[in-house]
């Protein structure tokens, strides 16, 4: 260990805190060597003197774009407003945020109470203009390869629905096919339940004109039983969300 990463009493006095994180579930459930190797970092804390450690993996199977709720970064947050925290210990700043908002607001509070930010590469501390200024470009690098990564994942959808090969959800009365495709659903008793909504709407004009009457015909919906897989259903009396989402879903226009 360098004079550099030699850190002070008053932080070693401090916890230090190692944040793990995985973006999605599926990553959490096959991934297990990155999350081997985040939990690791406590290890690196021990190492460099911290007597008292956290580890905040509250977030694991969520996203750092800043469009999900993350009540692991919120705690974390919390205790370095409050003073505690000497350190904080991530993988890469990708682990932390994939948005400008969070890390530097994170990278803020670490310069007002003189906390350390350690990963592989070392220690940073975000009072020095030069250790702020290479965390601030690893932050911009991680939020722009999050940017990469949606338009890779956007334009290999939009390939695979120019095929026809897109598997989206569908709606009640169509059917994934194995063989051909998007088709309609072969139980005749959902189509009916669809064709039944659209022609009362075209004799009577209004979404509860049409609930009201169905009603009266003791007309059931159908409501999924099994979750996404659109295999089994349960029939309850229908209801005005039924209808809305009949009339206002653009899948039964043709849009795909």
């Amino acid at each position: 260990m360098t004079n550099s990463e030699l850190l002070p009493a008053t932080v070693l006095r401090r916890k230090a805190v190692v944040y793990v994180r995985q973006s999605t579930q599926t990553q959490v459930q096959t991934n297990l060597e990155s999350q081997r190797r985040q939990y690791d970092l406590v290890q690196e804390a021990r190492r460099r003197g911290f007597a008292q450690i956290e580890v905040i993996d509250d977030d694991l199977g969520r996203s750092a774009s800043g469009m999900v709720a993350r009540p692991g970064f919120d705690r974390l947050v919390a205790w370095l407003c409050a003073g505690e925290v000497g350190a904080v210990l991530c993988f890469d700043a990708s682990r932390l945020a994939r948005n400008g908002r969070d890390w530097h607001h994170l990278l803020e509070l670490c310069g007002l109470v003189e906390a350390r930010v350690i990963d592989l590469d070392g220690v940073y501390d975000p009072c020095r203009p030069n250790d702020r200024l290479l965390l601030g470009m690893k932050g911009s690098i991680s939020e722009f390869e999050l940017g990469v990564l949606r338009s890779r994942m956007f334009e290999a959808a939009r390939a695979k629905a120019h095929r026809g090969e897109l598997r989206i959800s569908v709606p009640v009365g169509y059917i994934w096919h194995r063989e051909v495709g998007l088709g309609f659903d072969p139980d005749a008793r959902l189509q009916e339940a669809v064709h039944l909504i659209f022609e009362r709407f075209r004799k009577l004009g209004s979404a509860r004109q049409v609930l009201l009457s169905l009603a009266a015909d003791g007309v059931h919906f159908p409501r999924p039983s099994d979750g996404k897989k659109m295999v089994s259903f349960d029939w309850t009396p229908i209801r005005y969300r039924n209808v809305i989402s009949v009339l206002k879903n653009p899948f039964y226009a043709g849009v795909y």
